[in-house]
């Protein structure tokens, strides 16, 4: 999952930068509002977490802009201020979740969480496909009842492809969605940790989940 995090305060921009790097998910920073709406204007982010006060131009501006523009992604707004009338006006600015500061990390994960369900067509907090399962909340996977033990980079594929299933995910869309643009990535890491899932995920079990499209990219397929 690609996150966009628009953030002016550097400390804070980087503690949660790492923080959802360690937890798996690809985020870009922006620092001002200005780049940060170009940035979710021209790229498909999953979501975008967006403080209010910002240099440029603040949060409710560039989450009103970019919903004239029709960009659709969830926005989580961040803000200190905390009347009544802060909440809905962030709200009604386009926003779909609403923070204050200060907050918890583990209930910034759990609003992100929901967020990301919003679309999905399966609203249960816990990822299903055959006997495979994937908990979003504690990273558990198991398949058949066994416990798989995966890197957070293959977590994060794995995840990837069990929330669009029976979906083709190209070789770039991986790529997108799991790496910030400030990494760079050699041209075969995808086919690289799709073979390792395989080796977890496949290979010790009679049903074959993850297909290969030829010459197109991957799956995975809901029986």
């Amino acid at each position: 999952m690609r996150i966009l995090l628009v953030e002016d305060n550097q400390r804070l921009s980087d503690s949660l930068r790492r923080n959802l790097t360690d937890d798996g998910y690809a985020v870009d920073a922006a620092y001002d509002g200005d780049e940060g709406e170009e940035m979710a204007e021209f790229t498909p982010y999953d979501l975008i977490i967006l403080d209010v006060m910002l240099p440029r131009k603040d949060g409710l501006e560039v989450c009103r802009s970019l919903r004239n523009k029709r960009v659709r992604t969830p926005v989580l707004m961040l803000t200190a201020r905390d009347t009544l009338t802060d909440r809905v006006t962030g709200l009604d600015s386009g926003a779909d979740d609403y923070l204050i500061k200060p907050f918890e990390m583990d209930e910034l994960r759990a609003r992100l969480r929901a967020l990301l369900r919003r679309d999905a067509e399966d609203k249960s907090s816990v990822l299903v496909i055959a006997d495979l399962r994937l908990d979003p909340a504690t990273h558990f996977v198991e398949r058949g009842g066994q416990p798989l033990e995966l890197t957070a980079r293959e977590y994060s594929l794995l995840e990837y492809l069990m929330r669009n299933p029976n979906r083709l995910i190209t070789r770039q869309m991986a790529e997108n969605s799991l790496w910030s643009y400030d990494v760079n990535v050699a041209s075969n890491v995808v086919d690289v940790y799709i073979r390792r899932l395989r080796r977890k995920v496949d290979d010790p079990f009679e049903l074959k989940l993850i297909e290969t499209v030829r010459g197109a990219g991957y799956r995975i397929r809901r029986p």
